[in-house]
């Protein structure tokens, strides 16, 4: 029995950081209250729960607040144990995990807003050739498991997916063909959103997300 309490996410509806928080939480069934925020007027509780960085997603439990994704998953994930388990049982496996996540914000991330809000060719080859090359790298992990975290699944798959949805808008402005270059993890990818309500249920439509990068580009001044 999930324990009731309260918990409140902040959010907003873009973001992979909070995709991960939801999918976490859909996956250990969770009851929460969600919050859009504003990011270009931030609420004055956003600002209060999360003073260093004042970014969502935050998660707030009983009160506290919980920031930053990959902590806040990893908390959700100790705090309702008892429900699908997110990390490998064994140190060295809740190691790995947490390796490849940092793994996925520092490369996957990073390239992935070059490619689509830097208009500076040499920037885009050389961050279009790290963000496949890492791509293959995250797949060469994966191999011929389900999911990242074997038969079940895990922390790595709750973090990864929410890039499945922004997929269609690092094609379009990357110039990109990634389920020719990564069969593999694009099939994880289909898996995941075939199988696993907690992943359907959040991730937005990818049209949807490329309409948004659109707005943005044309707020930074990169399409007319």
């Amino acid at each position: 029995m999930v324990k009731q309490e309260e918990v409140i996410l902040l959010d907003f509806w873009a973001s992979m950081y909070g995709m991960r928080v939801r999918i976490a939480l859909a996956e250990k069934g969770v009851s929460y209250e969600y919050r859009e925020e504003n990011l270009r007027n931030k609420s004055q509780l956003l600002e209060e729960m999360n003073p260093i960085h004042k970014k969502i997603p935050v998660l707030l439990h009983n009160g506290k607040p919980i920031c930053e994704s990959s902590i806040i998953v990893e908390y959700i994930d100790e705090e309702w144990k008892d429900t699908a388990p997110l990390f490998p049982s064994d140190t060295y496996g809740k190691a790995r995990a947490r390796f490849w996540v940092d793994f996925i914000d520092k490369k996957v991330y990073h390239n992935g807003r070059i490619l689509l809000y830097t208009a500076k060719a040499e920037e885009h080859e050389a961050s279009r050739k790290e963000f496949i090359d890492s791509l293959k790298l995250i797949e060469g992990e994966l191999g011929d498991k389900p999911y990242f975290g074997g038969d079940s699944f895990g922390y790595v798959d709750a973090a990864l997916i929410p890039f499945y949805a922004w997929l269609h808008a690092y094609e379009t402005y990357g110039e990109l063909n990634v389920e020719q270059d990564c069969p593999i993890l694009i099939g994880w990818a289909k898996r995941c959103f075939q199988n696993k309500g907690s992943v359907s249920n959040v991730l937005p439509e990818s049209l949807k997300v490329l309409a948004f990068v659109q707005q943005m580009r044309k707020r930074l001044g990169l399409d007319v």
